[in-house]
């Protein structure tokens, strides 16, 4: 019997993970199969796994996992097929349409507007009925009312209401970039078919509430929660942190606090997380067992353990529902319903199947979960625990100091067995996370988080929550602003982090420590990986995707100069901290030579306070006037001028414009931008040209006429019809040239005309908006969405471009 039970243990493993195997492999697709291969792999698999489940020979095994894995990778293709034709069509984006239905979830806030998720019901485009996805994210920007007020318009969105909006619509398209956050995966995991904005007025018909409705009653109640937190206290930041806690309203806190947060390894206690679900179950367990007891025939019915168990469970439930359901939530809903349905029944698992189960659980729900970061950190944690102390509910340690001891040893555990996973997602670990989190863990669980829940029956103990979280964010910001408090890496190749997690497991694991210590030689590749740099006289060139705006690495040998820091997306958001410093650390990147930003325009500086913050800055050249906010910021600064010039590593670097006499102070900033010529040792050259317009490009060419010439030009002015003249191309003559603008950009970039100034002259043309970063080095290119592709990204065949000859629009190649 025994031997059959590890028999049947082995072949539920092995099917446990061909399935997750069989998903791991789909997700790597670059484009979807015909949807008859999916139909025929599930009429071939289905009846072959259901044959070998029934066989207990080892080719039965294999064939029952090879069955699994092949019924997975379908299921999903079948999942990602049906919620790519919810998509906007190509046909509708950009057109003034009428959408009628429900707030979905609960609504998003920020000082500029709304942003929340619209369940349409119906839809016109004009006055023909158009099909739209069933879910699109939608922002809505507060406007001005006549006396000038911006309450006077700002909606009064709740979840559940039924809305007349006229919007204007576009496919899913975010940033991409080398190592960056895929915001396309996130639309697609959250079956988000389209984004766009609410307009004032369509042909007559302005937004407009239709009914309260009794839909999305979870969703009303999180906003109401979260509304109530918020407007209670006058602390805007705490109050955001507890709503994390209270409805697991993440968007709620602080940029700042954020980073704080994460600086210190506590992000995962600040917000609803396992450990607070856990928490919940057991005290939720411990009054119903309680009140159970009270009754002699409710006991005779259900013993009181197991009612306490699940009742701990249905009010666990009911929170992860509060929380908004997420991995964390579900990985720890599930953990828990596997506890009880095999204490229940009398059983005990060993812990890796359960926790192979719930994460093969997790999957089936929502596949695309494997590509989050929580998914791995949340499950590995629990793992690493069990591993190292499996668990044992009976013996729990007696007295309080070997308790305080346990706990300790936990998450010591955790905290060195997670650091591999966070340097591999992140590339940065904290430091201090273990004496932080020693600190936080009671402090959040015991104290914070029961008062902030406690809050929703009595509301004056927000107060006090608050009063206990303060000196925790003070407590906090000390730890974190230790020299060294948190140590960066660059992204390491996947053997290194391979290596990586196995050097974390031989640490942990309970095994001789002749054996642990080969752990240290194992985790140094994923500590120091080698950094990939050019050779001298050589450089490499990083146009990034940052929608509308500029910014672009130039590297060298030893040497790093960023031109433009990219722009501000809102008050508490922009490139430098979103796109340019996660990339810089990625990269290896430790401090930047130089900054050059080219001119005032938000679209070119809005990220460069992120950039100084984050990273030293060697010197600034600019032609920012005397009186800008950012000259505060700038260590050694110095206008750019031209002839200014300077070589590092044998790759040569000259100031172009402005030339003396046009720095007047009332000048027009696109008239001041610093143009920078870079060339290598053998010859290849780039210009970056700001947002020079006409007169300018003139000037350029009379003064330095085919001096000009570089091989690959960065856009002028993003492609606007104020730039790029035929004389100005006839001078540069470049091989190549890179337009930087936001998808679909409102202001019309490249402009059709301009675009066709470059295919006339065979010059091939590339896009950030359909390319994404785009790499040049050695004469030779890519484009992140080339290297990063995967069927649920934007792409332009749905467009109908090409990609032919020079000088078409969709050209990604050399």
């Amino acid at each position: 019997m025994q031997a059959s039970r590890g028999d049947l243990g082995l072949r539920a493993a092995a099917a446990l993970l061909a399935w997750l195997a069989g998903t791991a492999l789909q997700l790597q697709q670059a484009t979807l199969w015909p949807i008859e291969a999916h139909v025929a792999i599930v009429a071939l698999a289905l009846p072959l796994a259901l044959y070998a489940a029934m066989r207990a020979s080892r080719m039965a095994l294999l064939l029952l996992c090879m069955a699994l894995g092949a019924l997975a990778f379908a299921s999903t293709s079948l999942r990602a097929a049906h919620r790519l034709d919810q998509q906007l069509a190509p046909a509708l984006e950009g057109r003034e349409l009428l959408l009628i239905g429900i707030v979905d979830e609960m609504p998003q806030l920020s000082p500029e507007g709304v942003r929340f998720v619209l369940a349409v019901e119906r839809a016109f485009d004009g006055q023909a009925q158009a099909v739209t996805p069933r879910r699109v994210s939608l922002v809505w920007l507060y406007g001005l009312a006549d006396d000038g007020s911006v309450a006077a318009l700002r909606p009064d969105l709740r979840a559940g209401q039924r809305w007349q909006l006229p919007v204007r619509l576009r496919r899913p398209h975010g940033a991409m970039n080398p190592h960056g956050f895929d915001g396309e995966l996130w639309l697609f995991e959250h079956d988000i078919g389209a984004t766009g904005s609410v307009r004032s007025a369509l042909a007559g018909a302005r937004p407009a509430l239709l009914d309260e409705t009794h839909q999305r009653p979870i969703e009303r109640a999180r906003q109401a929660l979260r509304d109530a937190v918020v407007l209670r206290l006058d602390d805007a930041r705490l109050g955001g942190v507890l709503a994390a806690l209270t409805v697991g309203d993440q968007a709620a806190i602080a940029r700042a606090d954020w980073d704080l947060f994460r600086d210190s390894g506590v992000a995962h206690l600040m917000s609803i997380s396992g450990l607070h679900i856990t928490m919940f179950a057991w005290l939720a367990g411990g009054l119903v067992g309680w009140l159970w007891r009270r009754s002699a025939r409710a006991c005779l019915w259900m013993p009181a353990p197991q009612a306490g168990r699940w009742g701990g469970l249905l009010v666990a439930t009911g929170y992860a529902l509060l929380a908004g359901f997420g991995v964390p939530a579900q990985r720890t809903l599930l953990m828990l319903a596997a506890v009880v349905l095999l204490r229940s029944a009398g059983l005990r698992w060993p812990w890796p199947l359960v926790l192979l189960g719930v994460a093969s659980l997790v999957v089936a729900f929502d596949p695309w979960a494997l590509l989050q970061a929580g998914f791995w950190l949340s499950f590995a944690a629990v793992g690493l625990l069990m591993a190292n102390d499996p668990l044992r509910i009976d013996a729990r340690p007696a007295g309080a100091w070997p308790r305080v001891r346990a706990a300790a040893r936990a998450q010591a555990v955790a905290s060195l067995g997670l650091a591999p996973l966070s340097l591999a997602f992140f590339q940065q670990v904290s430091l201090v996370g273990l004496l932080a989190n020693l600190i936080a863990i009671p402090w959040v669980t015991l104290l914070v988080t029961p008062l902030a829940l406690l809050g929703v029956a009595w509301p004056w103990l927000w107060h006090a929550a608050a009063g206990v979280l303060s000196p925790l964010v003070a407590l906090l910001q000390g730890i974190t602003a230790w020299p060294g408090a948190v140590w960066h890496a660059p992204a390491a190749p996947a053997w290194a982090v391979a290596c990586g997690l196995f050097a974390a497991l031989l640490g942990l694991l309970p095994l001789p420590w002749r054996l642990r210590v080969l752990a240290l030689p194992l985790v140094l590749p994923m500590l120091w990986p080698a950094l990939a740099r050019p050779p001298a006289g050589r450089f490499e060139l990083v146009v990034l995707d940052v929608g509308q705006g500029t910014s672009v690495l130039v590297r060298t040998q030893s040497r790093l100069l960023v031109y433009d820091a990219g722009p501000a997306y809102s008050r508490d958001a922009d490139a430098g901290q979103r796109i340019v410093v996660p990339l810089l650390r990625a990269r290896g990147e430790t401090r930047i030579d130089r900054l050059v930003l080219s001119h005032r325009d938000t679209d070119h500086v809005g990220g460069a306070e992120s950039l100084s913050a984050a990273l030293p800055i060697g010197s600034w050249h600019t032609s920012l006037a005397d009186a800008h906010p950012l000259r505060g910021l700038a260590g050694a600064h110095e206008p750019c001028a031209a002839g200014q010039t300077w070589s590092w590593d044998g790759v040569r670097f000259e100031f172009l414009h402005p030339a003396a006499g046009e720095r007047a102070q009332d000048a027009r900033p696109n008239a001041l931008s610093c143009v920078l010529r870079v060339v290598d040792a053998a010859g290849r050259s780039v210009l970056l040209a700001g947002d020079i317009e006409a007169a300018q490009e003139a000037a350029l060419v009379a003064r330095l006429g085919a001096a000009l010439h570089s091989d690959m030009l960065l856009v002028p002015h993003h492609g606007s019809r104020t730039s790029s003249t035929d004389v100005f191309l006839d001078a540069v003559q470049p091989r190549l040239a890179m337009v930087q603008a936001g998808y679909r950009s409102r202001y019309g970039h490249p402009a059709a005309e301009v675009l066709a100034r470059y295919q006339a002259r065979g010059i091939m043309l590339v896009r950030s908006d359909r390319c994404g970063a785009w790499t040049w080095h050695d004469g030779s290119f890519e484009c992140a969405r080339d290297t990063r592709r995967r069927y649920w990204h934007w792409n332009d065949q749905a467009l109908g471009a090409k990609v032919a000859s020079p000088g078409d629009t969709g050209e990604r190649r050399p």
